[in-house]
């Protein structure tokens, strides 16, 4: 792929969270006997306005606007602002963008559910209006807040231009990344001090938030590295806290980078695995895990320039791909079991010299990780609170992203400003709280042993595993129904959650007209 790209690759370099499914539930009535909760304040209406007081925060009616799309989706949404820096509180301060969804319910339950987006870089306002339906029966009861995260979004956002340009090279040209991670940093410090966009600063807005919003206890749904968050939330300020769910969860323990390659791979042996027990995918593959290798070796002898047509636009471009670009597509791909499906088709065309399909369907997937992709919250993030931890993996030279995440972030941390970690930051998580874990069996990033890890420090905790599934699983089939259970009953351990067995692996396509009938 182009340096663009490459760039992608390496400034993503944190859990990216594809939050959204294609496979959502609609709202069904259960009637689990809810946990009451007479915390908070209640909602008051505005006399002659549309809008509403919540604590001390005056809500006005707004409207979500969905990437891509003229849809918007209803909300209301107040002013937050914060110090920038919360040891300095006479500094300069920063205007948070915070929204709430109203929840379909008369008089909803004073707890509030609250999306805490992935990334690090997604915002939970850009995030949500693709994702609605999975939080429908949330909603049925309570209300939902979305606060972007500082650094995203609309909250004083840390955006750079993505100006590398040019040919990939065999290798990745760390001088490059340095020259582009500098002009990053001269562009954001105009208005920012990128040492204050940390895991620690996002915890105390939004404990500023839960004050404002007159003391309630927090119902957390953490996406990705949004699980962090939830986790360092839940240490700081556990009588916050009233039940957890985290979707493809990031042990607090895990340094971030460090496992990326070594989880792609076992992510794909054994996605291409229900390829090879396959009569039909084998007759047609043979071995996809040795042909994408193949594929690897190829391009990093000889790159190509690909001819292909936007598959939205249709207009025809022309897209260097090299070894490099392959592993950061094949990620991307592996993140969902339906574009998984397509790897061994897309890498068997490849060989065969038409790489159109390969590339045509990158299009599609960068466009979801558009929001992610030149945000220096990620670095802010990283270079504060993992990147001093990171080591060299000989073990993960040959694999398919082989070391190359770990030498560009130490590149990047050395130029970036580092905000500060607090001892026992990275402590596991001990809680009575409830929480609710949801893994993907296929996660190419935070595969299940990572909430296995987590369970070991909650006592009212437990993991579901969904079989076949990859990264963000809150919106497959059953599980937006099993999520609003688990808030309403606050028992994990009785939850009945057999409706997953009927999820399971996304045959792989034979040809473009899908698997073998």
């Amino acid at each position: 792929m182009a340096r663009r790209t490459l760039f992608r690759l390496v400034l993503t370099v944190a859990v990216l969270a594809l939050l959204v499914g294609r496979h959502w539930l609609r709202p069904e009535r259960d009637a689990a006997a809810p946990a009451a909760s007479t915390q908070g304040a209640a909602i008051v209406p505005r006399s002659g306005e549309r809008g509403f007081t919540l604590g001390s925060l005056a809500f006005a009616p707004c409207e979500l606007a969905e990437r891509g799309s003229a849809a918007t989706t209803a909300a209301f949404c107040a002013p937050l602002r914060v110090p920038e820096d919360w040891d300095r509180p006479d500094g300069r301060r920063i205007d948070l963008h915070l929204a709430l969804i109203r929840s379909d319910a008369p008089a909803a339950a004073r707890d509030l559910a609250v999306l805490l987006a992935g990334g690090p870089g997604q915002a939970a306002t850009e995030v949500y209006p693709r994702a609605a339906a999975g939080f429908a029966p949330l909603l049925r009861k309570r209300n939902l807040i979305l606060l972007d995260q500082r650094g995203t979004g609309g909250s004083h956002p840390l955006r750079c231009r993505e100006d590398l340009e040019g040919e990939t090279q065999a290798a990745p040209d760390l001088d490059a990344i340095r020259a582009a991670t500098t002009r990053c940093l001269a562009e954001v410090s105009k208005d920012a001090d990128p040492a204050q966009y940390t895991t620690t600063a996002t915890v105390r807005d939004l404990e500023a938030l839960r004050q404002a919003l007159g003391a309630p206890q927090f119902d957390l749904v953490g996406v990705s590295y949004g699980t962090r968050v939830a986790q360092q939330y839940l240490a700081a300020h556990p009588d916050g806290v009233r039940s957890v769910v985290l979707d493809s969860p990031v042990p607090n323990e895990l340094v971030l980078g460090a496992e990326f390659a070594s989880n792609l791979d076992a992510a794909l042996k054994a996605q291409f695995a229900a390829c090879t027990s396959t009569p039909a995918c084998a007759h047609a593959f043979g071995d996809p895990y040795a042909s994408l290798y193949r594929l690897r070796d190829e391009l990093a002898a000889q790159p190509q320039q690909v001819a292909a047509r936007h598959p939205r636009t249709y207009a025809a471009e022309r897209k260097p791909l090299g070894a490099y670009g392959l592993a950061g597509l094949v990620r991307l791909f592996a993140y969902s079991p339906e574009m998984s499906a397509l790897l061994p088709l897309v890498v068997d065309r490849a060989l065969k010299g038409d790489f159109a399909p390969l590339v045509g369907q990158s299009e599609l997937i960068e466009d979801e990780v558009s929001d992610i992709a030149g945000s220096g919250l990620q670095l802010s993030v990283i270079c504060a609170e993992d990147a001093d931890l990171l080591a060299e993996r000989p073990q993960d030279a040959n694999l398919l992203l082989g070391d190359l995440l770990v030498r560009v972030l130490r590149a990047q941390c050395a130029i970036w400003p580092h905000g500060t970690r607090p001892s026992g930051f990275h402590a596991p998580v001990a809680s009575d709280a409830p929480v609710l874990i949801l893994s993907g069996e296929l996660d190419p990033v935070t595969p299940p042993r990572y909430g296995e890890r987590i369970l070991s420090g909650l006592p009212n905790g437990r993991q579901l595993v969904l079989a076949g599934q990859g990264h963000s699983v809150m919106a497959r089939g059953c599980v937006p129904k099993l999520v609003a259970r688990f808030v309403d009953t606050l028992d994990a351990a009785r939850l009945d959650a057999g409706c997953i067995a009927d999820l399971g692996p996304t045959p792989a396509f034979i040809d473009f007209n899908g698997a073998s009938p």
